[in-house]
This record gives C-alpha cells, sequence and structure tokens, in this order.
C-alpha cells in the first residue's frame, strides 16, 4: 500500500555538514530588526561554522557594500583571516547576478586570499547555521527594553556575544561554549595568496532607455548617464574602470560617451542638456 517515492531520501541519509577547524569557514548574513520608534534597521553577524563562535555582530541603518568590508576587517583583526567566507546572494554580498562585477567584499576577499562562495538562490539552509543564530539573537532581543537607537542596539549586540560566545553552552559543539570549542584545536590558515587589486574592472551589457539614458549603480547608489534621446533603444556595453566609464554601441562598436563619473550626483547630463540642473 505504499508507493515508493526513491527520490525522497530517508531522513537517516541526511549527512550533518560542519568545518573540522576554527576559521576554515565563516558564515555571514544581515538580518533586520525594529527600534523602540519603530525604525527598521540592519544586523550583520558573522558566525564560524565550526566553534559556531559568533565573531562579529554589528548594527547600522543600513549596510553598504564599504560597511562589509569594514566590519569585515575588524573581525579578522580579533580572529585572524578565515580560509573560507559564506554568503548568500545580497547586492552587497555579490555583484555576479547584477551584471557580473565586482561588489567590494568581492574585491576584499581576493585581496586577503580568502575564498568567497555563495548559497544557490533561495536556497537559506545552506548559510542554516547563522541563520539559526539570527533566532537566537532576537529571542534573546525580545526579552531586553527595545533600542532607541542603533548605539543602543549595538550595547546590546556586546552584551549578547559575550554572553553566547563565553556563557551559553551550545548543543552544536556538545555543549561546550563557542568560544572553548574555538580554541581547542588549531585554527586554519587561507590557502590562497592575495592578489593586488589597483583597480575595479567592469563590463556590463544594458539598452539605452526611451528617454535616452542608462543607469549604473555605484557604491550602492544608483546612478543615470544621459546618452542622448538619438540612441534610444540602442545596446550598449559599458566598461568600467573604477569611476572611468566608456559606453560602446554593441552593433557598430561607436564609442557613444566616455565620462568620469561624478559620485555625487543623481544624473550625469551629456554636457549639452539645457534641463540638467533640473535633475539635480
Amino acid at each position: 500500500m505504499v508507493i515508493s517515492q526513491p527520490h525522497k531520501r530517508p531522513r537517516s541519509s541526511w549527512r550533518r555538514f560542519a568545518a573540522e577547524l576554527p576559521n576554515e569557514l565563516w558564515q555571514a548574513d544581515i538580518t533586520h530588526w525594529a527600534l523602540a520608534d519603530g525604525a527598521e534597521v540592519e544586523i550583520l553577524n558573522i558566525l564560524d561554522d565550526h566553534s559556531r563562535l559568533l565573531a562579529g555582530s554589528t548594527a547600522r541603518t543600513i549596510f553598504k557594500a564599504g560597511d562589509i568590508v569594514a566590519d569585515l576587517d575588524a573581525v579578522i583583526a580579533r580572529h585572524g583571516r578565515p580560509e573560507r567566507l559564506l554568503t548568500d546572494n545580497g547586492a552587497v554580498f555579490t555583484g555576479h547576478y547584477r551584471g557580473r562585477g565586482w561588489v567590494a567584499l568581492e574585491r576584499e576577499t581576493a585581496a586577503l586570499g580568502i575564498a568567497l562562495a555563495h548559497s544557490r538562490p533561495y536556497h537559506p539552509t545552506t548559510c542554516g547555521k547563522v541563520e539559526r543564530l539570527h533566532q537566537t539573537l532576537k529571542n534573546w532581543l525580545t526579552r531586553q527594553d527595545p533600542a532607541d537607537g542603533t548605539a543602543e542596539l549595538q550595547s546590546q549586540l556586546n552584551t549578547f556575544t559575550d554572553y553566547y560566545n563565553h556563557h551559553r553552552p551550545h548543543r552544536g559543539v556538545n555543549r561546550q561554549t563557542p568560544a572553548a570549542a574555538w580554541t581547542a584545536r588549531p585554527r586554519a590558515i587561507p590557502a590562497r595568496q592575495g592578489i593586488q587589486i589597483s583597480h575595479h574592472f567592469r563590463v556590463r551589457k544594458d539598452r539605452v532607455d526611451a528617454n535616452g539614458k542608462l543607469s549604473l549603480r555605484h557604491n550602492s547608489r544608483l546612478h543615470h548617464i544621459g546618452i542622448g534621446r538619438d540612441h534610444a533603444g540602442t545596446r550598449v556595453l559599458m566598461l568600467i574602470r573604477e569611476l572611468n566609464i566608456r559606453i560602446i554601441a554593441e552593433d557598430t562598436g561607436q564609442l557613444l560617451r566616455e565620462l568620469t563619473l561624478d559620485p555625487e550626483r543623481d544624473y550625469q547630463p551629456t554636457g549639452h542638456d539645457r534641463y540638467a540642473h533640473w535633475r539635480n
């Protein structure tokens, strides 16, 4: 009476994965939390996969690409470099799904010799340990007085980190504290040498919109670049080297525009647009 379903693996066949050594693999992820006034802020948690050590927990109003790098560098200064780093596919973690350009974290990990990997889209269980940490953290925060701002929330995160690492036995590491599990074995060392990256190169394909403009995100801010209505609908290649941009028609190879992006302006006028000052 039982219908055979061999594609469904029995629970007994599940294999639990954990890194063999401290610093062999870190997991990083961002979650959200509400302040006393209802405003939502973000929390970045970085967790050691082997020991469950909470290596870093930081609160910010919103995380930009540079913030991720700054917080990662601070954690590395305290705990050393990990061999690998695992994240999801958020825009601050990877540019692979958004034109294949590198984001700041990808550049930093390459420079430090850290292997950066990402979970499959819509598959949060790959980063299950840090996702489970979010739940533990939020359960603890719920029992505290609501924070009035990110500074007060950061103070609460520091208290939780000390409690979680040094006082709370963890079932995932045989009822040790994460700090004890982290120091019980020698730490892994990155096997790869860092590479010197002098410039950020990026190639992007796009199409000029009906108003003669292109859109480009730089440092988490969206900019619009004027090309001209005469080129509306034209497929282009954007060759990006830091702030220097060359825009070439894909079919003909014609150079449509070359500019240095002004990161303080949302709209980059063509130079002969009499309405440019209205758009800033």
